[in-house]
Parts: C-alpha cells; structure tokens; sequence
C-alpha cells in the first residue's frame, strides 16, 4: 500500500483543489512556507510601524488605516505564537514517548 506524502498548502483565502496548483508551488518544502509565514508577519509588523510613523508625521489624515494595520499585525503576531506553542507542545509529547 503506498502511502502519498502530506503537501502544506499555503493560506489564500480560497479553496482551490491541489492539481490547479503550479509544479514550482507543490515541491516547495515545510520549511519554506515557514519561512513564507514568517516573513509576512515581519512585513505586517512593519508596515503598521510605518504607517504609525506616517500618522505623527500628519502624513495620514485617517486614524482607521493605523489601527487596521496595528490590529493585523497583531493578529498576525498571535497566531503565529499560538502556533509556536502548540509545535512545542507536540514536540514534547513525542520526546516523553517511551520507545
């Protein structure tokens, strides 16, 4: 019985089945939609640094913008520590595993 190995597919917003995706994007590694992952929730953390930075230079007039993007970085920060937590989590699971 063969087994097919499990393919991470990145979070789009929209389902789509797997054979619509492109050779390039079906052979990437774990680690590099970590990586991915990671680096989205850099550039989220910065872009609402920048835009608090912007709104005390009076370049953004509109409050609302600041705050949505403060509030998807932190969004973004939680989630990624929650799942932080939960890959430690598992990880010690299996190292208390007797063999």
């Amino acid at each position: 019985m063969r087994i097919d190995p499990l393919q991470l597919l990145p979070v789009t917003g929209r389902l789509s089945p797997q054979s619509s995706l492109p050779a390039s994007e079906s052979d990437k590694s774990f680690g590099h939609f970590l990586s991915e992952a990671l680096g989205e929730v850099n550039k989220l953390q910065s872009d609402a640094a920048n835009a608090g930075v912007r709104l005390a230079a009076g370049k953004i007039e509109d409050i609302s913008e600041v705050v949505i993007a403060s509030e998807k970085a932190t969004i973004a920060l939680q989630l990624t520590m929650q799942v932080r937590n939960k890959v430690v989590e598992a990880y010690q699971e299996v190292m208390r595993m007797q063999v």
